[in-house]
């Protein structure tokens, strides 16, 4: 079922676990998502980036197929703009049949990020679409531009955003980075930024950056508070590796069936992330 990720996040606030947010690409990457979801039937939601849309295909194509998996699921499904840093892209995008939308001002200063948010809340409105935004610094592994403290979220700065933008959601700051770390490097955590900032906002929170994060940070950000996952890297390399073993294996394979065997890398994938959140039956409750 197709449904916006406000009331989505909100029942996992109230109920103390979290919902994963994949980043996909293609219809492919899509279903193997859904399936994970399915098996242990949770929620989940669909993640498209912007820079992707813009780069790969156009959201006019990917997003009709997108509502269309999450009608035929028997668990709920979110779709969402992932990074929207333009206005008028998210815009077109609600327009165009997202439910769910981040518009991620957040390298702006503090009252250019409120004061776009805000407005973007109030468009989306009419349309029943939820919004998440994003207050602090995220930083990204490459080029070793890790997060570090002069990023992390402020807590009365983000009680204030809170209640002036009415956003969803919020995407926090606190330790995770985008991209995949090294091997064997598992971030620091600053629990106790999570924790006060879980005070202040009341609201779902969002992590971003799950891939690599370790499997203890990501339990422990479910119990102190956060409630959604997102994780893309991670994804994007399983289907990676699962499209090099396939040419190794069978250099003559037919592109369809080269394509047919990234679902089941996909979906293990995201099975194990799915494990961590306490989402699983949560799409059995009412």
């Amino acid at each position: 079922m197709y449904v916006p990720m406000g009331a989505m996040l909100n029942r996992a606030n109230d109920h103390g676990y979290a919902i994963l947010a994949v980043n996909a690409l293609s219809i492919e990457t899509m279903m193997s998502i859904i399936s994970a979801a399915e098996q242990v039937r949770s929620p989940i939601i669909i993640d498209l980036y912007q820079e992707h849309l813009r780069g790969h295909v156009d959201f006019r194509y990917l997003i009709p197929a997108a509502i269309q998996l999450a009608h035929e699921s028997f668990v709920p499904v979110a779709v969402n703009l992932d990074h929207g840093k333009d206005p008028d892209y998210v815009r077109r995008a609600i327009h165009g049949g997202f439910l769910s939308v981040m518009m991620d001002a957040s390298e702006s200063p503090y009252e250019q990020n409120l004061a776009t948010v805000r407005d973007l809340v109030q468009f989306a409105k009419p349309y029943g679409a939820s919004v998440e935004a994003e207050l602090g610094g995220m930083g990204a592994v490459a080029g070793g531009q890790f997060t570090d403290d002069s990023m992390f979220t402020d807590p009365d700065q983000a009680e204030a955003f809170v209640t002036t933008t009415g956003v969803d959601a919020l995407a926090i700051s606190y330790g995770s980075s985008h991209g995949t770390f090294p091997d064997g490097y598992v971030p620091e955590f600053r629990f106790d930024v999570l924790e006060a900032v879980k005070r202040k906002a009341r609201i779902p929170l969002v992590l971003h950056g799950g891939s690599g994060s370790g499997e203890e940070n990501l339990r422990t950000s479910v119990k102190l508070g956060i409630n959604k996952i997102n994780m893309g890297a991670d994804f994007m390399r399983a289907n990676v590796l699962s499209l090099q073993h396939s040419l190794v294996a069978a250099p003559d394979i037919e592109y369809m069936d080269l394509l047919h065997g990234t679902l089941a890398a996909g979906t293990d994938l995201v099975l194990r992330y799915l494990s961590l959140t306490g989402s699983e039956g949560e799409a059995n409750r009412g």
